[in-house]
């Protein structure tokens, strides 16, 4: 049976900036270009759904299981 309302599929997640280890949360389906707050090192790209995340992952947010 289907849900009347589907959960959605996108979720933030927490990366580090694999150059200067600085933590910032990102949309799962960012749409721009997403630079770290300290060194502007690019930690996610657009992909024209779910953006590519180039950082590593920490750990992801809002989402249930």
């Amino acid at each position: 049976m289907r849900e009347l309302i589907p959960m959605p599929r996108s979720y933030f997640i927490r990366v580090r900036c694999p150059k200067c280890g600085n933590e910032q949360i990102t949309f799962s389906h960012a749409s721009r270009i997403v630079r770290c707050g300290v060194c502007e090192e690019i930690l996610a790209r657009p992909r024209g759904g779910r953006a590519e995340i180039l950082a590593p992952q920490m750990e992801r947010l809002g989402v249930r299981t």
